[in-house]
């Protein structure tokens, strides 16, 4: 599978949510993402379960410890697993953060890279690396962070440098383009519009929690909120209706509170495709 063949609106896989989605009717949804790391070794009843929802949607996968801008080497026997993984359950995409967790040791966050040309150069390498051992392409995502690193590119000028060296793909998460705005005094929306179209191919939405004014901190544990709506909107003029997954890691409500969020995103999609054809 390619991830040409990925459409509509998803959600994100929790283990709380397997029984729901057992009965929840198919149309609901158009695939489920999972952070593959949570999956592998495991035996049992979650590797049925979790063939069971393979056979009703697709399954993306976005990694969590990859680690793709640190220093120490790449973990080969995971990307080996990963591997594995991704041809069992037929995943269509995988991504990764553009970001590193570890150096000399899990640093247990998600940690910004410099916007330097030499930071593009080691972490557009390690992509590079990635994708042969995988032999696949794969997407990395802009992330959210509360401090910006000593650099000379700017953030969307950085992930640019980063996508054309590598030759690779953008997951586009418009709630950290939204974070960064409001944490760092940027626009959003230029951010967006300064992103190579051709390169995104798939897209998060989520929620975040509002610390102060000038401080909102990527939980995904809230309801999406309206001005991500809104920069959705802007993804999907800028680069066309990609498929788009709702992200929700914790405080999760019930399952139709998750499918009405996901029927948003179709309903947006719904409107960029209109509005695309219009200009047609």
């Amino acid at each position: 599978m390619e991830h040409r063949h990925l459409q509509g609106a998803g959600l994100g896989l929790r283990r709380a949510l397997m029984g729901a989605l057992a009965d929840a009717p198919t149309a609901a949804i158009d695939f489920l993402e999972l952070a593959p790391e949570n999956w592998l070794g495991l035996g049992g009843y979650y590797p049925r379960a979790l063939a069971a929802l393979g056979e009703r949607w697709p399954l993306v996968c976005h990694g969590l410890s990859l680690s793709l801008g640190s220093p120490d080497p790449l973990d080969g026997a995971l990307l080996d697993q990963l591997k594995g993984f991704f041809q069992r359950y037929e995943v269509p995409l995988y991504s990764e953060h553009l970001s590193y967790c570890s150096a000399d040791g899990h640093l247990y966050d998600l940690l910004p890279l410099p916007f330097t040309e030499e930071a593009v150069h080691h972490v557009a390498g390690r992509i590079r690396q990635v994708q042969e051992r995988l032999e696949r392409r794969i997407a990395v995502e802009n992330i959210s962070a509360y401090l910006r690193p000593p650099g000379t590119l700017g953030e969307a000028e950085f992930i640019c440098a980063v996508l054309a060296e590598a030759d690779c793909d953008l997951l586009l998460d418009v709630n950290n383009a939204y974070v960064n705005g409001v944490n760092h005094g940027e626009d959003p929306v230029a951010f967006i519009r300064a992103l190579p179209p051709e390169r995104v191919v798939y897209i998060h939405v989520a929620g975040h929690y509002r610390e102060a004014t000038d401080l909102l901190i990527d939980t995904h544990g809230a309801a999406v909120v309206d001005p991500v709506w809104s920069l959705l909107g802007v993804a999907y003029d800028h680069c066309g209706v990609r498929p788009t997954l709702l992200e929700r890691d914790f405080n999760l409500p019930p399952l139709p509170q998750l499918l009405a969020e996901v029927e948003t995103i179709r309903h947006l999609q719904r409107q960029g495709g209109w509005r695309h054809a219009a200009c047609a």
